[in-house]
């Protein structure tokens, strides 16, 4: 009877605990994303930054129909890994594209390092990439963060890129003139922070002008599932760092010396607005009228074209990928 009823209090206690602790997913997600499934075959590509040897991971796809001799390159954003460019790959790859997607180191399938994380340095890697491939002149297309990087592509390897796009990229400002720097640390603990999975529900759904949990929770599913990694730290520490880079490396004055023709795509409902937390209630009313900007700054681009997409959020190559690819094809041909 002791023995029972010691029993009983311990598996008592154990369903109270469990009970406290919330529902995690079926299964938790290294932050290597080695069991998330891309859409086509990962290569890694070995380099090093700061003395670290690390892997970067893309994909790499092949013209599903007759060659044109073009290679599009594929820069993605702040909050997601190659892996949603997978209806762009099929379809510019059914027009005869070589399409290449990279996972930047910090994202993605690639390392996750505690080094300086640049625009500069990130273009180098990719650049070394590129030669390893044997890829000459590109069509780049970035997205969000990945416009900010490819716009210092394009400045730091002009002969390199034959056509841009940028799609909802963010920078669309100098962070630095109205909002405050915030210490390593405070980014770090706000990526801990936001780590609740309705709160990161939340800010997918925000992506899109017409919120369809068909399309953000997909994308929530990786952030969510990384935060039960043992590892997640690591994850949250690089997100950090690359939140700094963003911050403390504007692009918005390079806009008007891009040298190649260029696209610049927004949503019409794309409401983005990096640091708006840390901003004033007055500084943080005058953020994110990202189309309203995208018409201004088209006109400081030496050889722009403006296109904005209706009934889009910040992530039109999925909320309106017909519009989406409209576009970009009329600006290819």
């Amino acid at each position: 009877m002791v023995v029972s009823l010691r029993s009983f209090v311990v598996f008592t206690v154990l369903l109270a605990v469990a009970a406290a602790q919330p529902h995690a997913p079926v299964s938790p997600l290294g932050i290597g994303l080695e069991s998330y499934e891309y859409p086509y075959p990962v290569r890694f590509f070995d380099l090093e930054m700061e003395g670290q040897p690390l892997r970067m991971a893309y994909m790499d796809v092949a013209p599903r129909a007759e060659a044109n001799g073009r290679t599009m390159l594929l820069f993605h954003g702040k909050n997601f890994g190659s892996y949603y460019w997978a209806q762009v790959i099929e379809s510019f790859s059914n027009d005869g594209y070589r399409v290449i997607a990279t996972d930047q180191i910090g994202w993605g399938k690639s390392s996750k390092p505690d080094v300086h994380y640049s625009f500069h340095g990130l273009a180098a890697n990719t650049v070394r990439l590129l030669d390893f491939l044997k890829v000459g002149r590109i069509v780049l297309i970035g997205h969000s963060t990945g416009g900010m990087l490819a716009i210092r592509f394009a400045r730091s390897y002009p002969e390199r890129v034959e056509r841009l796009v940028l799609e909802g990229p963010i920078g669309l400002e100098d962070y630095r003139l109205h909002i405050p720097s915030q210490s390593d640390e405070a980014l770090f603990q706000s990526e801990l922070k936001n780590s609740d999975p309705a709160r990161i529900r939340s800010v997918f759904s925000n992506y899109f002008a017409k919120p369809d949990s068909k399309l953000f929770a997909p994308l929530a599913e990786v952030p969510i599932r990384v935060t039960y990694s043992g590892e997640f730290y690591r994850w949250a520490k690089a997100s950090a760092l690359a939140y700094r880079m963003i911050y403390e490396q504007p692009v918005i004055y390079e806009y008007a010396h891009l040298a190649p023709p260029t696209l610049l795509m927004m949503g019409e409902q794309d409401r983005t607005a990096p640091f708006a937390n840390y901003a004033t209630e007055e500084v943080r009313r005058t953020m994110g009228r990202n189309a309203e900007t995208a018409k201004s700054l088209v006109k400081q681009i030496p050889n722009g074209t403006l296109a904005i997409i209706p009934d889009a959020g910040h992530i039109p190559h999925i909320e309106q990928f017909d519009a989406f690819r409209r576009a970009v094809v009329a600006f290819l041909n």
